[in-house]
């Protein structure tokens, strides 16, 4: 079975950014297991709880298809942690599918991930992005190669399509 990991932040991730891209892969036959920096209950903006079934530390991008890493302001948390780096590297170099959606970009960015690289996010992130050398496209969901960037909520359901297509599901 496809294996996709999605990082969620221990609070105030966002709810449909989690669920939609979630429910997408799994309808489409992905097993979906969830992390955060550690295991138990993380609680979205909107009051979602979700449990994260496995800790940050301890997840390996090669166990996986695709890592996700998903927004909402509680992703902040994420953004200049070496362990999270370490992940995001490890699945380019392992030929995984690498995503963020929302303000999770900049972990990709703030990782040299993006540099040379088309990319979107949450508008509050473009500068943050272009700075580190990303080539800023402003679409709701962009596909450069392994990397699988959107930019929110809206764009939460076409996300995991994008993904599910990237690592061959039905």
């Amino acid at each position: 079975m496809t294996r996709v990991l999605m990082v969620i932040a221990p609070s105030v991730f966002r709810d449909e950014e989690y669920a939609q891209p979630k429910a997408v892969l799994e309808a489409r036959g992905a097993e979906v297991v969830t992390a955060s920096r550690s295991t138990g209950p993380a609680v979205g903006k909107l009051g979602l709880v979700a449990e994260a079934t496995l800790a940050l530390a301890d997840a390996h991008a090669a166990d996986y298809s695709a890592v996700v890493f998903v927004g909402g302001a509680g992703a902040e948390t994420y953004f200049d942690d070496p362990v999270a780096h370490a992940l995001a590297r490890s699945a380019l170099e392992n030929g995984k599918v690498l995503a963020a959606i929302c303000i999770a970009p900049s972990i990709l960015a703030r990782t040299g991930l993006l540099d040379g690289v088309r990319a979107t996010a949450f508008p509050s992130q473009q500068t943050d992005l272009i700075l580190r050398g990303a080539i800023w496209t402003d679409r709701t969901v962009e596909v450069a190669g392994p990397i699988i960037t959107a930019n929110g909520p809206e764009a939460a359901r076409d996300f995991g399509y994008a993904i599910g297509d990237a690592i061959g599901l039905p």
